[in-house]
């Protein structure tokens, strides 16, 4: 063959060679559908073992922290007074009663003048008549004979009863109540729900003097109908606590009972208008449920805790009622109490309170009880359509405000301290709940309405040392953003990449948060522009990026500092990401430009037999993940001539380039 004829050849096989060359669109295309196809699982969330206020995986030292383990009694609780709402004691008046009393041989009245109190105005506050009669009350007691005993059943009347106009009246209804019950079996609860007194015979008994009620103006015939209230409607119940208020056993069917005549109870007060504070024998009421929790039901003191909590009460007693529904929701079998006693709205209402630092404890186990049933799918789907997303962003928002400079509040820098504690562990249980609402695909309306993406990065930014928080709130945004639409949210909120990667540089081995922050920004680089812009124009972005992709990659020393599958998991996240972000022409050139991040793609391809994989699908998948970036690279490298590798790396490239 002549030298005419080789040369005519070679040109004809370099031209057809060179026809079947792709070019620099199609390798960009490639590229593109390759990166779209790329099939990342999303980092797993474990379950928790045990419910508990904090994980066993928690940064947080155990004696430094809220138990979860802690004994509940009724002997805990502070017995209530009379004072007003505002907490503020009044001074005694100098009136000075005089009170007669005397009793017959079979412990009736027979004659009882009480005193009568100068008349008020009007607008007189309601809590001063609670201050008034706990001293009349005080002042009486003294003066009393002594109790005999024909005169035991009084006990409890005299307690709770003796401290309003016309009680002659009422002491006489008592006297019927009690003479009725004493008839019947103490234990059979049935019975004593039947003989409470109809309304209508004590309205008989009523006289027709009109007299003044304290700070009210009304008439008489008004407070005997309160008197009446209480003695038909709420007396006989607190009556019917007493007996069973012991601490004993008693069957299901007797916890049934009272759970009802305690929801009837709460019932009967709200259609007064005497829930709250503003109920005069408040104090009775709550003395009587306090004892009733030492019966030792959880279904009971679910339904106790939710007519306490409608009360309104406050310091340690708020506090223990908050402790007592945490302590049930530890049990995943009371996930059905929740779902049928109606308490959720309660301990959504507690959530909220304005003056959250005066609560800041009870806040606390309120979250951390609706943290623990939110694992409930039901439960986590009834929350939602109580807007408890909106209600816990507020709780947030409040919180990281800090206390509001008030008299209940003090400046003393060793309280503030203690304050920004609690505050960061009500927002570990804040985070948690999130958590666990974000598996629900019903969720995602409600993040976005809420604008819960610029609140939790807020939260990032302003406790990037709680590594528990940081933790949480990571895994919201690696459940949400494998949405669209979520994606593109939290795209648009200012500084998230930026924060991301100050995070990834400073908690760098801290693994279970890495994958999952490399995870969501390897889902917003995969479906917005500005997101691959924002990673490569942070400073230092790149480089944070590559010093993980070394740390990962080396042998960890001590070997035990990180298991395989979780070195795996994390290259695996970090090269998609270092992927998305080479689809950008400027981005793609950057990196193409940069000798490690080359270097050490070309290391995870030349790596024999996946030296440190442990698993073939995920090296399988590593390497089409390293194939599909230097792809996008090589599109670069063919348009700039400053971009030069070695022999070595040629080849590979070329080699891994082949179809």
């Amino acid at each position: 063959m002549s030298l005419m004829e080789l040369q005519d050849k070679s040109e004809h096989v370099y031209i057809s060679t060179g026809l079947r060359r792709q070019t620099s669109a199609e390798i960009v295309s490639e590229a593109r559908r390759s990166l779209r196809t790329l099939a990342t699982r999303r980092p797993f969330t474990p379950q928790e073992k045990h419910r508990q206020l904090f994980g066993e995986s928690s940064s947080r030292a155990h004696d430094g922290r809220p138990p979860s383990a802690f004994s509940l009694y009724a002997q805990h609780f502070e017995a209530p007074d009379s004072r007003p709402g505002s907490g503020t004691r009044l001074s005694p008046l100098e009136h000075k009663p005089s009170l007669s009393v005397s009793l017959d041989e079979d412990g009736g009245v027979e004659d009882a003048t009480l005193p009568k109190p100068p008349a008020e105005r009007g607008n007189t506050r309601i809590g001063s008549g609670g201050s008034r009669a706990r001293l009349l009350r005080a002042a009486s007691i003294n003066r009393l004979p002594p109790m005999t005993p024909n005169t035991k059943n009084m006990s409890l009347e005299a307690r709770i009863g003796a401290d309003q106009p016309g009680d002659k009246e009422k002491l006489r209804c008592v006297d019927v109540v009690e003479h009725e019950t004493k008839s019947s079996s103490e234990t059979d609860l049935h019975i004593l729900i039947k003989h409470r007194i109809p309304q209508t015979d004590v309205s008989s008994e009523r006289g027709s003097k009109p007299e003044v009620k304290l700070g009210h103006g009304d008439t008489g015939d008004d407070n005997m109908d309160e008197s009446v209230f209480w003695n038909t409607k709420v007396f006989p119940v607190l009556q019917e606590f007493e007996s069973f208020a012991q601490g004993d056993a008693v069957s299901d069917e007797i916890v049934g009972e009272l759970c009802n005549a305690c929801s009837g109870l709460h019932n009967a007060l709200a259609e007064r208008g005497m829930l709250g504070r503003q109920c005069k024998k408040r104090s009775a009421i709550l003395r009587t449920l306090f004892r009733l929790i030492d019966v030792g039901s959880d279904r009971l003191n679910l339904t106790i805790a939710k007519l306490i909590l409608a009360l309104n009460v406050s310091g340690n007693n708020l506090l223990n009622i908050c402790k007592l529904v945490f302590k049930i929701s530890r049990n995943a079998s009371n996930d059905t109490l929740f779902l049928n006693g109606c308490i959720l709205d309660s301990l959504l209402s507690l959530l909220h309170c304005e003056d959250v630092w005066s609560k800041g404890e009870a806040v606390l186990y309120c979250v951390g009880s609706l943290k623990l049933i939110s694992g409930n799918t039901a439960l986590s789907r009834l929350l939602l359509s109580k807007g408890f997303i909106s209600v816990l962003l507020q709780l947030s928002k409040r919180l990281m405000h800090g206390p509001s400079t008030s008299a209940n509040v003090t400046s003393h820098k060793s309280e503030g301290e203690g304050q920004h504690i609690i505050a960061g562990h009500i927002l570990v249980q804040v985070t948690a709940v999130l958590r666990n609402i974000a598996d629900q695909s019903e969720s995602r309306p409600s993040f976005l309405s809420n604008k819960s993406f610029s609140t939790l990065c807020l939260i990032l930014e302003n406790h990037r040392s709680d590594i528990d928080i940081c933790i949480n709130v990571a895994r919201i945004f690696s459940k949400l953003s494998t949405y669209t639409e979520c994606c593109h949210a939290l795209a648009e909120t200012p500084r998230c990449c930026s924060l991301f990667l100050d995070l990834l540089g400073k908690y760098s081995r801290k693994q279970d948060l890495v994958v999952r922050l490399l995870f969501t920004l390897g889902n917003l680089t995969a479906k917005c522009t500005e997101a691959r812009e924002r990673v490569y124009e942070e400073e230092g972005g790149i480089d944070v990026l590559l010093d993980l992709f070394q740390v990962y990659q080396e042998t960890p020393s001590p070997p035990e500092q990180f298991h395989a599958s979780e070195r795996e998991d994390v290259l695996v996240k970090l090269i998609r990401l270092l992927a998305n972000l080479a689809i950008h022409p400027t981005v793609g050139t950057a990196l193409a430009a940069n000798t490690l991040c080359v270097q050490l793609l070309l290391e995870v391809l030349e790596n024999p037999l996946g030296m440190f994989f442990t698993d073939t699908a995920v090296h399988s998948l590593m390497h089409f993940n390293v194939v599909a970036t230097l792809k996008a690279l090589c599109t670069c490298m063919l348009s700039k001539s400053d971009v030069t590798l070695n022999t070595q790396q040629h080849r590979c490239v070329r080699l891994s380039l082949l179809p």
